[in-house]
Formats: structure tokens, sequence, C-alpha cells
């Protein structure tokens, strides 16, 4: 059994005494920790910006990849069991909505639900059951994500690049892939969903789906932008997330 410990597990990009949330954040397939490291200048002071490091990527190179989708939320529960008693937020992009989702039902099964779950840019769990499962070649892989991404063109014509990106890449694909949702116990927190306008890979009444998945309320966000919209939209994403825990806030209330 591998030791779990949260250094190996999150990288704290902006924590202390004084933050009363931890905003717990999950990258998306292919994707870094790192991803959120500028994340605390657009957020208040007393909110902790929590990177989930999943293995086999950045200083956890020589790791092994998740097995699954639900092994990876079991490991990263586990692993929140060192915030108990304190008030988190999670927040997963793509691929990261579903792990955090996935976390956010065994918080909840264990007593400790949390604050909010967001989602963003991806099908909602009863959407993924009759997904089809998609085999790609190295070249097809890159073709998807720079039609998706458009930054990462020049990373991938680096050949050396490449080679270090493309194993976690595959990986998380196959986990996406593996990965069929389906019912899970209704969480009682307050579900937030946002999304780029030009997605193409999703659409807003697809998104919509979420609000299924909680007996709370459910309020979706749409932005300027394609999958990855959260980069140029960032301060303004980060400003309407931030209402979730600010006093006063819609803290549960989908106004």
């Amino acid at each position: 059994m591998r030791t779990l410990t949260k250094d190996r597990w999150i990288r704290r990009f902006h924590d202390g005494e004084g933050c009363t949330t931890k905003l717990v954040c999950f990258p998306h397939a292919g994707g870094w920790a790192s991803a959120y490291r500028t994340w605390p200048g657009s957020l208040p002071t007393d909110v902790g910006v929590l990177g989930i490091r999943y293995p086999g990527r950045e200083d956890r190179l020589s790791e092994p990849f998740p097995s699954s989708i639900e092994a990876l939320a079991d490991d990263v529960t586990d692993v929140l069991d060192g915030l108990a008693g304190q008030r988190i937020v999670l927040f997963g992009h793509s691929m990261g909505a579903s792990v955090a989702h996935e976390v956010a039902v065994r918080l909840h099964r264990r007593g400790r639900p949390p604050a909010a779950l967001c989602v963003s840019a991806r099908l909602p769990p009863a959407a993924l059951v009759d997904q089809p499962r998609f085999r790609y070649t190295d070249d097809e892989i890159i073709a998807e994500i720079v039609r998706h991404d458009a930054s990462r063109t020049e990373v991938f014509a680096d050949l050396e690049l490449r080679e270090f990106a493309l194993p976690a890449i595959r990986a998380d694909l196959e986990l996406v892939n593996d990965y069929r949702g389906g019912r899970r116990p209704p969480l009682d927190c307050p579900v937030f969903g946002y999304l780029g306008e030009q997605d193409s890979a999703i659409s807003p009444e697809q998104m919509r789906g979420w609000a299924a998945v909680t007996r709370g309320p459910f309020q979706l966000r749409l932005f300027p932008g394609g999958h990855f919209y959260l980069r140029d939209e960032e301060s303004r994403l980060l400003t309407d997330m931030a209402r979730i825990w600010a006093p006063g806030g819609r803290d549960g209330d989908p106004r």
C-alpha cells in the first residue's frame, strides 16, 4: 500500500491560518497542478488555493498513473482527511470535474461534504454512461489537444517536450475512456457549472445536467472562449467563484 502524504498530493499556492476556505483544484487530462498557480492573485486573501498533483507527472513522474478515476478519487479523499473540520470548495476542469465530483461524493459519505462543488467544461455523470470509447494515435491525440488548446502547439513541435508530455496525456485519456459516471448518491451542497460559450466539446444544455447530482441549488455561468476559456477569463471566473464563500454572498443561493 502506498503511503498517502499531503505533500505528495497537494501543492499549496496560498495557504495559512488565515485561510478560512480551502479551494481544492483538480487539473484537466494531461494537466498539472501548476495550472492553478496564479489563482491566489484574483481571490480574497482568506481563500487558500490547493492544486492536486496527479501521479505520473511533475515531481511525481516516477510514480504509476492512477488505474481509474474512482481509484484516484479514493486516494485524494484520503489525503483530504487532513483538512477535516475546514471549509472546502472543490473545483475541477474537464476530466478534473469528474474527479472533483467523485471526491465530493466520498466526502459526503464520510459526513464531511464540501461547501460547494464547481465543475467546468465536462459532461455530467449521467451523460457519460453510453459514451463511446476513443482510440487515438499519438498524432491524433496531439491534433485533438491543439484543436481545443492552440497554446500547446509549441510544446508538441518540440520532440523532447512532446515525449515528456504524451505519457500523462495518454494515461489520462484512458481514465476518461474507462469512466462511465452514472448514478451517484446526490450531494447536499450547491453545484456551480462553468463553460466557454464557444466550447465545441460540450453545450450549455449538457452542462445543465449537473443539476441532477445535488439536492442543493445549481447555477451555470458562461464565459467567452472555448474549452480552455478559464485562461483568458481567469479573473472574471474567480471573481464569480469567490461569491460562493464571500460573506453575504450566494453560498447555497442560486441567485
